[in-house]
């Protein structure tokens, strides 16, 4: 498992990759990759959105997702996991957050992966403001189905 913070955009195919080839214990093991890569959009709400800003809590939000990860492999058989999000600021169209899970059925990896970026998006502790178009800012508060 790898849980990466990172405050420069990122390419999620590189990411996954690079992932996979350092973890040679893999080869030959997984029949199935499921892969959530989620970037940013334009609009939210009705507004033209500009940029956003993502802030966490080092140390805690990283400690977060590894127990998210931790939970998804104790429902299903994964054999390995990858969680890339960025923090920072953000532009339109760049990737947010990679989530890969690696099993040996479809299924599993489906359920697990969909299970992790769940959890993600309403637990994990980040924090997003948003720029609109018309310059001003705005805070968005999360809750159980993530940011309203």
């Amino acid at each position: 498992m790898r849980i990466k913070i990172c405050a420069e955009p990122f390419e999620p195919w590189h990411e996954v990759q690079a992932y996979q080839q350092s973890a040679t214990g893999m080869a030959g093991k997984f029949g199935a990759t499921s892969l959530f890569i989620g970037t940013m959009r334009d609009f939210n709400d009705g507004d033209d959105i500009q940029g956003m800003t993502l802030e966490h809590y080092p140390g805690m939000t990283e400690k977060q997702l590894e127990k998210i990860v931790a939970e998804a492999m104790q429902q299903w058989p994964v054999l390995d996991a990858l969680i890339v999000h960025r923090v920072g600021d953000i532009l339109p169209n760049e990737p947010i957050v990679l989530v890969a899970v690696w099993t040996s059925h479809r299924g599993d990896a489906f359920d697990a992966s969909r299970y992790i970026m769940e959890a993600l998006k309403s637990r994990a502790p980040f924090w997003k403001k948003e720029l609109l178009a018309s310059q001003t800012e705005r805070w968005l508060l999360k809750n159980t189905d993530g940011y309203l």
